[in-house]
Protein backbone atom coordinates (compact mmCIF):
# COMPACT_ATOMS: atom_id res chain seq x y z
CA UNK A 1 0.00 0.00 0.00
CA UNK A 2 2.97 2.32 -0.24
CA UNK A 3 1.50 3.91 -3.35
CA UNK A 4 -1.45 5.23 -1.26
CA UNK A 5 0.79 7.30 1.03
CA UNK A 6 0.93 11.06 0.68
CA UNK A 7 3.80 12.23 -1.48
CA UNK A 8 5.68 15.46 -0.80
CA UNK A 9 7.88 17.25 -3.33
CA UNK A 10 11.12 18.94 -2.35
CA UNK A 11 12.91 21.42 -4.61
CA UNK A 12 16.68 21.15 -4.44
CA UNK A 13 19.62 23.08 -5.80
CA UNK A 14 22.69 21.30 -7.05
CA UNK A 15 24.37 20.96 -3.67
CA UNK A 16 21.28 19.43 -2.04
CA UNK A 17 20.72 17.10 -5.00
CA UNK A 18 24.34 15.95 -4.87
CA UNK A 19 23.87 15.13 -1.18
CA UNK A 20 20.73 13.14 -2.07
CA UNK A 21 22.35 11.35 -5.04
CA UNK A 22 21.58 7.89 -3.65
CA UNK A 23 17.84 8.67 -3.66
CA UNK A 24 17.96 10.05 -7.21
CA UNK A 25 19.97 6.99 -8.29
CA UNK A 26 17.47 4.56 -6.73
CA UNK A 27 14.51 6.08 -8.60
CA UNK A 28 16.44 6.40 -11.84
CA UNK A 29 17.86 2.86 -11.77
CA UNK A 30 14.47 1.30 -11.06
CA UNK A 31 12.52 3.34 -13.62
CA UNK A 32 15.03 3.02 -16.44
CA UNK A 33 15.72 -0.69 -15.97
CA UNK A 34 12.28 -1.27 -17.53
CA UNK A 35 11.62 -1.53 -21.27
CA UNK A 36 12.10 0.29 -23.56
CA UNK A 37 15.15 1.66 -21.73
CA UNK A 38 16.61 -1.57 -20.33
CA UNK A 39 19.44 0.35 -18.69
CA UNK A 40 22.18 -1.66 -17.05
CA UNK A 41 24.21 -0.91 -13.94
CA UNK A 42 26.91 0.56 -16.22
CA UNK A 43 24.33 2.85 -17.86
CA UNK A 44 23.26 4.08 -14.42
CA UNK A 45 26.89 4.71 -13.44
CA UNK A 46 27.39 6.79 -16.60
CA UNK A 47 24.22 8.80 -15.92
CA UNK A 48 25.38 9.59 -12.41
CA UNK A 49 28.84 10.65 -13.55
CA UNK A 50 26.95 13.24 -15.66
CA UNK A 51 24.62 13.99 -12.72
CA UNK A 52 27.59 14.96 -10.52
CA UNK A 53 28.81 17.34 -13.21
CA UNK A 54 25.31 18.75 -13.77
CA UNK A 55 24.72 19.41 -10.05
CA UNK A 56 27.75 21.73 -10.06
CA UNK A 57 26.07 24.07 -12.58
CA UNK A 58 24.91 27.23 -10.84
CA UNK A 59 21.38 27.10 -12.30
CA UNK A 60 20.86 23.36 -11.76
CA UNK A 61 17.54 22.55 -10.14
CA UNK A 62 15.81 19.36 -9.15
CA UNK A 63 12.77 17.98 -7.41
CA UNK A 64 12.58 14.83 -5.31
CA UNK A 65 9.22 13.23 -4.48
CA UNK A 66 9.07 11.18 -1.28
CA UNK A 67 6.51 9.49 0.88
CA UNK A 68 5.90 10.72 4.42
CA UNK A 69 8.28 7.96 5.51
CA UNK A 70 11.02 9.33 3.26
CA UNK A 71 10.87 6.69 0.53
CA UNK A 72 11.84 8.22 -2.83
CA UNK A 73 9.15 7.84 -5.49
CA UNK A 74 10.09 10.31 -8.25
CA UNK A 75 12.73 12.68 -9.56
CA UNK A 76 13.08 15.52 -12.03
CA UNK A 77 16.14 17.61 -12.78
CA UNK A 78 17.84 19.81 -15.32
CA UNK A 79 19.50 23.13 -16.04
CA UNK A 80 19.55 25.92 -18.62
CA UNK A 81 21.56 25.10 -21.74
CA UNK A 82 24.71 27.10 -22.35
CA UNK A 83 25.71 28.65 -25.66
CA UNK A 84 28.15 25.77 -26.11
CA UNK A 85 25.55 23.00 -25.69
CA UNK A 86 25.95 20.02 -28.01
CA UNK A 87 22.28 19.01 -27.65
CA UNK A 88 21.32 20.38 -31.07
CA UNK A 89 24.34 18.71 -32.71
CA UNK A 90 22.92 15.27 -31.87
CA UNK A 91 19.84 15.63 -34.08
CA UNK A 92 19.69 13.36 -37.10
CA UNK A 93 18.37 16.27 -39.23
CA UNK A 94 19.63 19.80 -38.60
CA UNK A 95 17.27 22.47 -37.32
CA UNK A 96 17.37 26.17 -38.13
CA UNK A 97 19.97 28.44 -36.57
CA UNK A 98 17.15 30.26 -34.79
CA UNK A 99 15.90 27.01 -33.23
CA UNK A 100 19.37 26.01 -32.04
CA UNK A 101 20.40 29.44 -30.69
CA UNK A 102 21.29 29.17 -27.00
CA UNK A 103 22.62 31.76 -24.56
CA UNK A 104 22.37 30.13 -21.14
CA UNK A 105 18.93 31.64 -20.47
CA UNK A 106 16.77 30.66 -23.45
CA UNK A 107 16.26 26.93 -22.95
CA UNK A 108 15.95 24.73 -19.88
CA UNK A 109 17.20 21.21 -20.53
CA UNK A 110 15.03 18.67 -18.72
CA UNK A 111 17.59 15.92 -18.15
CA UNK A 112 15.48 13.36 -16.30
CA UNK A 113 11.92 12.85 -15.09
CA UNK A 114 11.02 9.49 -13.58
CA UNK A 115 8.49 7.94 -11.20
CA UNK A 116 8.82 4.47 -9.70
CA UNK A 117 6.19 1.99 -10.96
CA UNK A 118 4.03 1.67 -7.80
CA UNK A 119 3.35 5.41 -7.80
CA UNK A 120 2.59 5.96 -11.48
CA UNK A 121 -0.83 7.09 -12.65
CA UNK A 122 -1.35 9.42 -9.68
CA UNK A 123 -0.19 12.68 -11.25
CA UNK A 124 3.21 12.64 -9.55
CA UNK A 125 5.11 13.08 -12.84
CA UNK A 126 3.02 16.14 -13.67
CA UNK A 127 3.59 17.58 -10.20
CA UNK A 128 7.34 16.97 -10.51
CA UNK A 129 7.36 18.64 -13.92
CA UNK A 130 5.35 21.68 -12.76
CA UNK A 131 7.42 22.13 -9.61
CA UNK A 132 10.71 21.84 -11.50
CA UNK A 133 9.69 24.41 -14.10
CA UNK A 134 8.01 26.86 -11.71
CA UNK A 135 9.84 30.18 -12.03
CA UNK A 136 12.67 28.99 -14.31
CA UNK A 137 12.48 32.12 -16.45
CA UNK A 138 13.39 30.49 -19.77
CA UNK A 139 11.54 30.70 -23.09
CA UNK A 140 11.28 26.96 -23.52
CA UNK A 141 12.09 23.48 -22.23
CA UNK A 142 13.94 20.83 -24.23
CA UNK A 143 14.02 17.08 -23.59
CA UNK A 144 14.68 13.72 -25.20
CA UNK A 145 12.17 10.89 -24.82
CA UNK A 146 12.41 7.30 -25.99
CA UNK A 147 9.60 6.85 -28.55
CA UNK A 148 9.01 3.34 -27.19
CA UNK A 149 7.84 4.86 -23.92
CA UNK A 150 4.27 5.52 -24.98
CA UNK A 151 3.18 6.80 -21.55
CA UNK A 152 6.01 9.33 -21.27
CA UNK A 153 5.57 10.51 -24.86
CA UNK A 154 1.82 10.92 -24.36
CA UNK A 155 2.34 12.82 -21.10
CA UNK A 156 4.77 15.24 -22.71
CA UNK A 157 2.44 15.84 -25.66
CA UNK A 158 -0.42 16.38 -23.21
CA UNK A 159 1.66 18.97 -21.35
CA UNK A 160 2.21 20.90 -24.59
CA UNK A 161 5.53 19.57 -25.89
CA UNK A 162 6.03 19.18 -29.63
CA UNK A 163 8.53 16.99 -31.46
CA UNK A 164 11.22 18.96 -33.29
CA UNK A 165 13.49 16.11 -34.35
CA UNK A 166 15.22 12.88 -33.44
CA UNK A 167 18.61 12.27 -31.86
CA UNK A 168 20.91 9.66 -30.40
CA UNK A 169 21.72 11.37 -27.09
CA UNK A 170 24.87 9.30 -26.50
CA UNK A 171 26.96 6.79 -28.40
CA UNK A 172 25.04 3.55 -28.86
CA UNK A 173 21.72 5.02 -27.68
CA UNK A 174 18.42 4.26 -29.35
CA UNK A 175 16.93 7.04 -31.43
CA UNK A 176 15.00 9.45 -29.15
CA UNK A 177 12.39 12.08 -29.96
CA UNK A 178 13.58 15.61 -29.22
CA UNK A 179 10.69 17.66 -27.85
CA UNK A 180 10.26 21.34 -27.01
CA UNK A 181 7.75 23.07 -24.74
CA UNK A 182 7.33 26.78 -25.45
CA UNK A 183 6.68 28.69 -22.23
CA UNK A 184 4.51 31.81 -21.92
Amino acid sequence: MTQRQAVALERMDGQAAAQAEDLFRLVYAEAFAEPPYNETENDVKATFRRFRSQTRKSAFRSVLARTEGGEPVGIAYGHPLGADTRWWDELTEPVTDEMRREDGRRTFGLMELAVRAPWRGQGIARRLHETLLDGIGTERVLLNVHPGSAAASAAYRGWGYRKVGEARPWAGADLHDVMVLDLD
